[in-house]
């Protein structure tokens, strides 16, 4: 196995789930079932099968169903950051959450499933991982890869690697799949509350510190409820 550059994910779990709605009405977004086992099992077997042994989970919408879930996961251990209070949205559940995570540190939301490629994602972030180069390096996923997604896309690559924004009206190359690898530098000074993890990213991208490599797998986006068939049906395929 590749050595990994973190043995510790932040997994963002927090979420209302609105777009899944109805079937987060009575249950969190990430234990919606998927061929046959919640989401965020989805997320926590890929960790664990790519030797990444301890998990920080934040929570909100109905934590209780997310913390009794997780009571049983052994690998990898959980940590739990409560959000009961207050919903930070993604920036702000990171820097509440910051005590709990090295650095560098794998995040990853818990709403995608994945089938890599030749290697795992994990493997492939810790290789091209420059803790002197980068605050962050996203995972992403070229369209032909990107199942149920149906947007413009979310950024460019240059031949170094660093990333910029799709322009308004136009088309980019590659979508954000949900995962990074983040140096604890991207959290300095952050706002206080919630935000966005796109302040830190815009800072990042500012001073070329924001990097990305293209995933080699297939990623699915399972954001609603139409999206849950078409992706078991993929799945059964493999």
């Amino acid at each position: 196995m590749s050595t990994l550059a973190s043995d510790t994910a932040m997994v963002m779990a927090a979420g209302m789930g609105k777009r899944m709605r109805p079937l987060t009405a009575t249950q969190p977004k990430p234990m919606v079932r998927v061929a046959g086992k919640p989401l965020v099992d989805h997320t926590l077997d890929r960790l664990a099968s790519a030797g990444i042994t301890k998990a920080v989970v934040n929570v909100h919408y109905l934590a209780e169903s997310i913390e009794a879930h997780l009571k049983s996961s052994k690998v990898p251990a959980i940590t739990i950051s409560d959000e009961r209070e207050q919903l930070l949205e993604t920036g702000g559940g990171l820097v509440k959450a910051q005590d709990h995570l090295p650095d560098p540190f794998f995040c990853l939301n818990s709403d995608n499933i994945w089938l890599d490629g030749p290697s795992n994602c994990f493997a492939d972030l810790s290789h091209f991982w420059d803790a002197e180069r980068m605050d962050a390096l996203l995972l992403l996923v070229p369209h032909k890869g990107a199942h149920n997604f149906r947007g413009k896309g979310d950024f460019h690559i240059d031949e170094n690697g660093r990333l910029k924004r799709r322009q308004s009206g136009r088309i980019a190359p590659y979508i954000y799949s949900g995962i990074q690898l983040v140096a604890k530098r991207l959290l300095r000074d952050a706002p206080e509350g919630k935000f966005s993890t796109n302040v830190l990213w815009s800072r990042a991208i500012e001073e070329g510190r924001l990097f990305g490599i293209p995933f080699t797998g297939q990623w699915f986006e399972v954001g609603t409820p139409e999206a849950i068939a078409p992706t078991e049906a993929a799945l059964r395929d493999v």
